[in-house]
C-alpha cells in the first residue's frame, strides 16, 4: 500500500485535459502532511482509500478529502468533509473491528457512508460505499485486507490527527 496517489486537477484545466499530479508532491517540498487516512487494498486489485487534500477554504474546522474506489470492474472518487468528530468516530469505528464488529462510519450524516462487514455476502470482508445524500449510488468491494490492517490505520488516524487537528477552528 502506497501513501502517494494520483488525481485529476480540479482548477485549470481546459476542455479535454487530464493533467494529473501527485497528491503528495508537496513531501519532495518538505511537507510531509500525512494524507492517506483509509488504505484498504487487496492483491485482487480492489481498493478503497480515503486521502486528506488539506485544510478546508470554506470551513475553519473541516479537512477536504476523497473517497476513491479502485477495481478491476468500477474505479470512482467523491468529496468528503472531515472534521474532529469524524476522526474519532473512525477511532471508534476502529475499536469495534478490532472486537470484531461490523461498522457504519458516517451512515447518520450527510454525505457518503462507509460500511466495513468483516465476513460480506461473498465469505469475505467487504467495504461497502454508500452516496444516498448524492449520487445515490452504492458500491461494494470485497477485500481481504493484510494482518495488521486495523493497527495500520489506527496508526494513519493518529498521524493525520496529530498533524491536521491543531490547525482547525471551532
Amino acid at each position: 500500500m502506497e501513501d502517494s496517489y494520483q488525481y485529476e486537477m480540479k482548477d485549470g484545466l481546459r476542455a479535454g485535459e487530464n493533467r494529473l499530479v501527485l497528491a503528495d508532491e508537496g513531501a519532495a517540498m518538505g511537507d510531509s502532511a500525512p494524507r492517506v487516512l483509509i488504505s484498504l487494498a487487496d492483491d485482487e486489485g480492489n481498493s478503497v482509500s480515503v486521502y486528506v487534500l488539506g485544510r478546508s477554504p470554506r470551513w475553519a474546522a473541516g479537512l477536504d478529502a476523497e473517497i476513491v474506489v479502485k477495481t478491476p470492474f468500477v474505479s470512482g472518487r467523491i468529496d468528503l468533509s472531515l472534521y474532529v468528530a469524524r476522526l474519532q468516530a473512525w477511532a471508534d469505528a476502529l475499536d469495534r473491528l478490532d472486537a470484531g464488529e461490523d461498522v457504519a462510519w458516517m451512515a447518520m450524516s450527510s454525505g457518503p457512508s462507509i460500511f466495513i462487514q468483516l465476513t460480506g455476502e461473498r465469505d469475505c470482508p467487504e467495504v461497502i460505499v454508500e452516496d444516498e445524500s448524492g449520487s445515490m449510488v452504492t458500491v461494494r468491494v470485497p477485500l481481504v485486507p493484510p494482518d495488521g490492517w486495523i493497527a495500520d490505520h489506527r496508526r494513519r488516524l493518529l498521524q493525520v490527527m496529530d498533524h491536521w487537528v491543531p490547525m482547525l477552528s471551532g
